[in-house]
């Protein structure tokens, strides 16, 4: 009959085994954020640098529009031109938003009436202002949409706003 070799634990050891857990659990627990801290924000886990204080937003609050011109004519005429679209620019856009504004080229495509993907070149023209002048600036790129779809034969020109801050 083989004999059991094994160690005998007195009732006293798993009590000590627990407590040796249970102290190593929590002193591992409150190493944690002594080790995070050491680590640059970029290494962070992202629950960690989520809960670090944020910097006060600097600028002034300013609303930015932007406005996507498409190029490409429904009744399959000739694109608009760069010299087209930039003496548009300057007879409607401009005298409404003599301040500044930005265009950029791009490329895009959508879905028309008709259901066909259309790609075609276009524009995204960028509107800054301040949040108190909106009610002002919301009819003059309304003028400035409608115009363009009038001239241009358009089925539309998108429009996205946001609240920004801005510092100049």
């Amino acid at each position: 009959m083989p004999t059991d070799t094994r160690p005998r634990m007195t009732p006293a050891r798993p009590r000590l085994r627990l407590a040796a857990l249970v102290l190593s659990a929590a002193l591992l627990g409150a190493g944690a954020p002594t080790a995070y801290a050491a680590l640059a924000e970029e290494d962070r886990p992202a629950a960690t640098v989520a809960a670090a204080p944020q910097k006060t937003a600097e600028g002034r609050p300013y609303i930015e529009t932007s406005l996507l011109f498409g190029t490409a004519r429904p009744d399959g005429g000739p694109p608009v031109t760069d010299k087209e679209f930039h003496a548009f620019v300057d007879q409607y856009v401009t005298p409404r938003f003599p301040d500044g504004l930005t265009v950029q080229d791009g490329y895009g495509q959508y879905r028309d009436a008709h259901g066909t993907i259309e790609r075609e070149r276009s524009y995204e023209l960028i509107l800054l202002y301040p949040t108190s002048q909106s009610g002002a600036s919301n009819p003059k790129i309304e003028q400035i949409r409608t115009a363009y779809m009038k001239r241009f034969g358009q089925e539309s020109v998108a429009r996205i706003d946001d609240r920004t801050r801005v510092d100049f």
